[in-house]
């Protein structure tokens, strides 16, 4: 069943109880006082995000360590910001997030760059089975100026800025901003993320041939020639990550800048990997320590 902006507002309708929900997944088994060295009773101080221990005085911030900390911004306004950012597909923008919640631009902007930070949480698993992997060429404003296409082409083909993608077929997908498509660039980051031996479908790209030698069961479509599937391999999921990221670029963003890249690209990249969640408002909020 789909958690709604009702359930969000019923289960958190005011600062109090969005803190106390943060105490009670940071510390489910009580507080730790670091002075008395076990846990605790602690009590809230009037006021402000803190606890007192009830023995020595201590006093702990739960929002110390999370998106949260040493924010003026109400804890109802962040999390309403986080559930718009973990459950619109096509992405949320700060102006948006600015008339939403009733907070100035810079808020929102600073907002929604501190949630980014909880999607990009490095996943250490490796990625099995069948994987697909690509690269594909953006510009951040190749929509908005005439300049600016006239400079990069309407797609910014081999002149814009430069993404890599892996996505393993039914699971998830890892992104990165590299500099340039080489095979100096993107066979490490293949080897590190994908697990010996599997299948790993790509078009003709030259940086991808020693891919065999690596102990991959490679697998290509030529898509120089008009070839996009074959009988046992296509790379349309990460191309579908691709299209949605671009969309995003162009429909609600309109302009991003490239020190961002990274960023954005992970925001779309979580969504990506957690679509199949019921909730993903609870995934992204059980991220908040990591």
């Amino acid at each position: 069943m789909k958690y709604t902006v009702k359930d969000l507002q019923s289960d958190f309708p005011d600062d109090a109880a969005c803190l106390q929900w943060l105490v009670e997944y940071l510390y489910p088994n009580g507080i730790t006082c670091k002075t008395c060295g076990e846990v605790t009773q602690h009590y809230k101080i009037a006021g402000r995000k803190v606890y007192s221990c009830g023995h020595c005085g201590r006093h702990v911030s739960p929002t110390a360590g999370t998106i949260f900390h040493k924010s003026h911004t109400p804890l109802t306004l962040w999390f309403h910001a986080i559930y718009l950012m973990s459950t619109n597909k096509a992405g949320t923008s700060a102006k948006q997030i600015e008339r939403e919640l009733g907070v100035t631009y810079k808020t929102a902007w600073r907002m929604m760059h501190q949630i980014r930070k909880m999607m990009a949480t490095p996943d250490d698993s490796l990625l099995a089975g069948e994987v697909e992997v690509d690269e594909t060429y953006i510009h951040p404003n190749v929509y908005k100026r005439s300049s600016a296409r006239r400079n990069y082409g309407r797609d910014a083909r081999r002149k814009g800025e430069i993404l890599f993608g892996i996505v393993q077929r039914g699971g998830g997908v890892r992104v990165w901003h590299v500099k340039t498509a080489g095979a100096r660039i993107l066979r490490p980051l293949i080897e590190a993320n994908v697990k010996y031996g599997a299948v790993v479908h790509t078009d003709g790209w030259q940086a991808y041939r020693t891919l065999p030698r690596l102990g991959y069961d490679h697998r290509t479509t030529e898509h120089g020639i008009g070839e996009y599937v074959t009988a046992d391999s296509y790379t349309q999921n990460i191309e579908n990550v691709w299209s949605h990221f671009k969309r995003g670029i162009k429909g609600v963003y309109r302009h991003i800048g490239k020190e961002y890249i990274q960023a954005y690209a992970n925001e779309y990249a979580w969504r990506y990997s957690n679509r199949k969640r019921a909730n993903m408002f609870w995934a992204l909020m059980c991220r908040l320590n990591k």
